[in-house]
């Protein structure tokens, strides 16, 4: 396979255990921490430098568990990691991940506040509801951000959630407002629709699509639409195998491939792995495939539940004895 998915490195990330608990300890290391060396800070910076050598598009920080009892800490944290960032990356542009819009600024001036030549950013995420407070950065400096598919409005969809309709929709909203008021050009925005995980991508009702059906019908949507034309739809891959037995990165690796072809061409992911770059397992191939088709009749989300049942039995690790 050749490679075209723009891979957001997600390793950096505050609810990966093992990351957090060395975040938790340099920001427990003093005023120094972040210039002195240590191993804990060996061990972000390994991590910075590990996914460009795999080569990774952006180096994607989130911080967000920091901030639920202390939302200021992340802006604080934030302004440190971008820095490391900028200083380990070799050129690569950091993706500042945060469902706060404060984090996201502040991450943003701090990536600018520098006299070396920088690439352009990508914040994630923006919203509908968040557009008029975030966008008119671009005033003041260039970045490109994720427009994530979600709406503080009632879903009216089937089942109670977003159609692929209304996802499209808030996809136009955020388009027209980003293009027609602040000047961003199509490729520097990128649309997701939401992962959602495969071992419980089942609807509790009759005629009610999958998740995964409208994540990826959506993407299609956007894609097929001349408007539209050069942007860009990531997903947050990893998602898509939480709960699953085994066979995750397989998994992972099929996902991506079936999402490629309705347009997918970036995704938050272990750039380790090589997505989009190494031939998936067919067998998995056709499991996502069957979520992808899962449009809400009874005959298509039977396959799905078939292939899921032998999925699990085939790769479920023996109890203990």
């Amino acid at each position: 396979m050749k490679k075209s998915l723009i891979s957001i490195g997600e390793t950096i990330h505050a609810s990966i255990p093992r990351t957090a608990k060395v975040m938790k300890q340099l920001a427990e290391s003093g005023p120094d921490a972040y210039v002195k060396q240590s191993e804990d800070l060996k061990y972000i910076t390994d991590l910075i430098e590990s996914q460009v050598s795999d080569g990774a598009n952006y180096i994607a920080v989130n911080l967000d568990a920091f901030g639920e009892n202390d939302p200021r800490q992340t802006v604080e944290m934030m302004i440190e990691y971008t820095k490391l960032v900028r200083k380990w990356s070799k050129g690569v542009p950091i993706c500042i991940d945060s469902s706060n819009n404060d984090v996201l600024a502040a991450g943003l001036k701090e990536w600018y506040d520098t006299d070396q030549k920088v690439k352009q950013p990508l914040l994630n995420s923006i919203k509908v509801y968040t557009i008029d407070k975030m966008l008119p950065l671009k005033k003041d400096y260039g970045f490109s951000f994720v427009g994530l598919l979600v709406s503080e409005e009632a879903a009216t969809g089937p089942g109670g959630s977003h159609s692929i309709d209304e996802l499209f929709a808030l996809a136009q909203k955020i388009f027209d407002t980003a293009t027609g008021e602040f000047g961003f050009k199509p490729g520097e925005i990128y649309f997701d629709s939401t992962v959602f995980p495969l071992a419980i991508d089942m609807p509790m009702e009759p005629n009610v699509p999958g998740y995964t059906y409208r994540a990826f019908e959506t993407i299609k949507k956007i894609k097929s639409d001349p408007k539209m034309k050069g942007v860009h739809c990531s997903l947050g891959v990893s998602n898509s195998v939480r709960d699953l037995p085994g066979r995750k990165i397989g998994v992972c690796r099929a996902y991506v491939a079936k999402a490629m072809e309705y347009g997918l061409d970036a995704g938050i992911v272990n750039v380790a792995h090589h997505y989009g770059e190494v031939a998936p397992d067919a067998e998995l191939v056709e499991l996502v495939d069957a979520y992808a088709k899962m449009d809400g009749s009874m005959e298509k989300m039977n396959t799905a539940m078939e292939l899921m049942g032998k999925f699990c039995r085939e790769n479920r690790k023996p109890a203990n004895k």
